[in-house]
């Protein structure tokens, strides 16, 4: 290994998505980056410049020695970073280690383990390197009838919560998204989503449901603090599941209170699970999935785990 390479294994690389929070990255990074100059971080950065673009960025940035990311923006460029780990094959996952300035819309990640929004704190608690080995999740599903493979750390949303997601994300790419952005779309998709049969197979157990939306993931958290998986453990080695069947309106309405607390968990037409291994059917005509927030395609799906893989910066374990 060269020195040039040896250096960069101790120094930070900052990966700087510029229209995160509604282009509030792009108006603050100046603020930030002598935040990380004053608690005497050693480090390079790359804005984003597209969707995607943090994926290419990272690899680029392995290729060149470093092992130590900040990821600064929402769940999406949290998740792009993360699976530009696994794109890659030179160097082992566990190699890395990443932390994260949150300013995006939901930051639910951040929520799980207690990162703070505010710049300052969220930079004290990089330099402190206080880490935690997480699962990741691994979901195939298909895009414009070709199978793909993404990665995630938090949530995977299908039904409903994608297209709540597919809604806000649409208003973000506007420059119209904000912290209220989740919770308005959650309120008139209720209107217009129709529930679909869905075949779903939880490790070698088969069940058939009629669906309003379906949850799976690591973390507890998504759409900016609704406690989806409310009994999710993120180094347990196993995916938790949530299934909403399909109710009346007064009945949804009724429960979207209960949301944010996770009780909503305990009424009957919600069913939960854990596995380590998860497949989707739906007979549903495009059964869309989101995963960290982040629009992805169609069923079919399976979903499974990875264990206790992943190197992440913690304020405090939940």
């Amino acid at each position: 290994m060269n020195t040039q390479q040896k250096h960069d294994l101790n120094k930070w690389f900052v990966v700087v998505n510029p229209n995160a929070g509604n282009r509030k990255i792009k108006r603050d990074w100046g603020k930030i980056e002598t935040l990380l100059q004053k608690a005497e971080l050693d480090f390079e950065f790359t804005f984003t410049e597209h969707v995607l673009h943090a994926i290419d960025i990272t690899t680029a940035a392995i290729k060149k020695g470093y092992r130590k990311f900040i990821s600064v923006g929402g769940d999406g460029t949290f998740n792009e970073v993360v699976n530009g780990f696994f794109e890659q094959t030179n160097v082992n996952v566990s190699e890395f280690i990443i932390g994260l300035i949150p300013v995006g819309t939901g930051n639910d990640w951040g929520r799980m383990f207690g990162i703070p929004t505010g710049y300052e704190k969220s930079i004290e608690i990089i330099a402190q390197k206080k880490a935690f080995v997480q699962d990741v999740g691994k979901i195939s599903y298909f895009e414009n009838q070709k199978q793909r493979i993404r990665y995630f750390v938090n949530i995977a949303g299908m039904g409903f919560d994608a297209l709540v997601a597919q809604k806000t994300n649409k208003q973000k790419a506007e420059g119209k998204g904000n912290s209220m952005a989740y919770f308005f779309n959650l309120f008139t998709s209720v209107f217009e989503y129709k529930p679909g049969i869905a075949e779903i197979h939880i490790d070698k157990k088969k069940y058939n449901f009629n669906t309003f939306s379906m949850s799976v993931g690591i973390c507890r958290y998504n759409g900016g603090g609704i406690k989806q998986l409310p009994h999710a453990i993120a180094d347990d080695g196993l995916l938790d599941m949530t299934v909403i069947k399909k109710m009346g309106l007064g009945t949804l309405f009724a429960q979207i209170k209960n949301l944010y607390s996770g009780s909503f968990v305990k009424h009957p037409k919600v069913a939960t699970f854990t596995a380590t291994n998860v497949k989707i059917h739906s007979k549903k005509k495009n059964f869309m999935m989101e995963a960290d927030g982040e629009s992805l395609g169609s069923a079919p799906f399976e979903v499974s785990i990875i264990p206790t893989i992943l190197r992440v910066i913690i304020n405090t374990k939940p």
